[in-house]
């Protein structure tokens, strides 16, 4: 299944469409549907459970998208967020123009600069995929959305870039009103935007966004002390080393964790437990393992505030693409905004009396967009006589719908059951078409349970359970549906 039968498939079922479409669609933007805003929801809810409220060392927040302009220029997106540009001579269309090389001369663009990408694309006598005339030089392009606040134009503020900044912004208040000690993470989930040049591959690349995202503080000389790293260290990854890209290989090789840390591949053992703890979680949400691969980041494609970064790809039929990274950031973000707000932003130790700026020794950070894609490529399934979308339960938009065999006699009881099962799941009813295209449209949505009631059930107060992926029925008592389908879903993986 490629993009455009995924595009259609999303759009068919109300998972996700074009943005106010019936004016003719903006490039980049999307919306939810029915069933994609319920599946997205279950994503971020797994998320938030898994790497928030099942754990102690890690609170939320939820940081504004306006902030003072000042966070990005202590951040430095205000000079550093750009994209490499390239224009049209005649018909002015603009490109991005790695991304231009790396589907045109099939070449990998990471890391390079502008006058590198230019030279690439007069040496490969690229031209405009719209008109076939020359390209510009390549430019840098701020990606970051302004606007301005209050009445008065030149108040200039950004529609925020990424999520993390909204946590180092909000350091301070959140270190003063909890006093929780190093190591500890502090997480949301979260809009962001781009003014990306040219979006593309559907959902993939977007001008707006959302993130799940962390920021892990520990001590500087402390980041190598994770208590849970003999837990992770035999777990065992693809993993395409930044050794290997400069050699020119492209295929990833299986090591352990700990053979990667080993490796320097992970910057600190922190890092290298959140990317497990990451995949794990991936895996439990249906994506698929052997689609998988963690790619270190080569030197001249670090961010400058990175001691090391590795992302976790997806084959998609694009080929692998990042759906999380997991950035070292050091203490650089700190330091940035202690020094232009001349706030102290310093973490105080009482037991050994001293002071230092903590160091950010992980940030996983995916794109909830992203892991919705790589959930679908790996779930979809076409059958013989269905197409089926085997996801886990836990996340399926809908966990159980209910049919009456047919509508005459039958409505009452069915109603009875939907109103009782609806209490504690999101659950469908339809009524409408034969059994078996009801079946089928669930089906195609990843519904797992459907309940179907008939002449019977009015006798003996029983349903048919029919499971999604197996299509196999049970008959059972319609006063046990409720626990027996809780007990499925707990099961179940995410």
């Amino acid at each position: 299944m490629n993009i455009e039968e995924i595009t259609s498939y999303c759009k068919r079922t109300g998972i996700i469409f074009p943005s106010s479409e019936i004016y003719g669609q903006m490039p980049g933007f999307y919306d939810y549907g029915p069933i994609g805003v319920e599946l997205a929801n279950n994503v971020k809810q797994s998320w938030w459970k898994n790497f928030v409220q099942n754990r102690q060392d890690i609170i939320g927040i939820d940081g504004s998208i306006i902030a003072n302009p000042l966070v990005w220029k202590a951040s430095g997106h205000i000079d550093s967020f750009t994209d490499p540009l390239t224009e049209c001579l005649k018909c002015k269309k603009r490109f991005r123009a790695d991304h231009l090389i790396e589907s045109k001369a099939e070449m990998q663009s990471d890391g390079l600069k502008k006058e590198e990408l230019t030279k690439i694309i007069n040496d490969k006598k690229i031209k405009c995929p719209e008109c076939k005339s020359s390209l510009s030089e390549v430019k840098d392009f701020n990606q970051m959305f302004s606007t301005n606040i209050g009445a008065v134009n030149g108040n200039t503020a950004y529609l925020r870039p990424e999520t993390a900044q909204s946590i180092f912004a909000s350091y301070k208040a959140v270190m003063d009103s909890t006093r929780i000690s190093p190591p500890f993470g502090i997480a949301q989930i979260g809009k962001a935007f781009r003014n990306e040049i040219s979006p593309r591959n559907f959902i993939f690349r977007k001008r707006e966004f959302e993130q799940m995202e962390l920021e892990f503080f520990t001590k500087k000389d402390e980041k190598n002390e994770c208590p849970f790293f003999e837990e992770i260290k035999s777990m065992k990854l693809n993993i395409l080393s930044a050794e290997k890209q400069e050699k020119g290989i492209s295929k990833a090789e299986e090591m352990s964790i700990r053979q990667a840390f080993e490796k320097k591949i992970f910057s600190n053992k922190w890092q290298a437990y959140w990317t497990a703890e990451s995949i794990n979680w991936m895996i439990g949400l249906g994506i698929n393992p052997e689609k998988l691969r963690l790619r270190q980041h080569m030197k001249n494609e670090l961010s400058f505030y990175s001691a090391g970064t590795v992302d976790i790809e997806f084959d998609f039929p694009i080929g692998y693409k990042e759906i999380q990274g997991i950035a070292d950031r050091t203490t650089y973000d700190l330091t940035q905004h202690q020094n232009l707000s001349k706030q102290n932003l310093e973490y105080f130790d009482e037991k050994t009396r001293k002071k230092e700026i903590l160091y950010v020794a992980a940030e996983p950070s995916a794109g909830v967009e992203r892991i919705i894609l790589a959930i679908l490529f790996s779930a979809l399934t076409e059958e013989k006589e269905r197409t089926v979308l085997k996801i886990s339960p836990k996340i399926s938009p809908y966990k159980a719908a209910i049919f009456p065999l047919v509508k005459k006699g039958l409505e009452s009881k069915s109603k009875e059951v939907f109103d009782a099962l609806k209490k504690e799941f999101n659950c469908f009813y339809d009524e409408s078409g034969s059994i078996g295209r009801r079946y089928r449209r669930q089906d195609e949505i990843g519904t797992p349970y459907c309940i179907t009631i008939d002449f019977d059930s009015l006798k003996d107060d029983s349903a048919t359970l029919r499971m999604r992926d197996s299509m196999k029925q049970e008959r059972i008592k319609i006063k046990e549906l409720t626990e027996e389908i809780k007990k499925r879903i707990n099961k179940s993986q995410a």
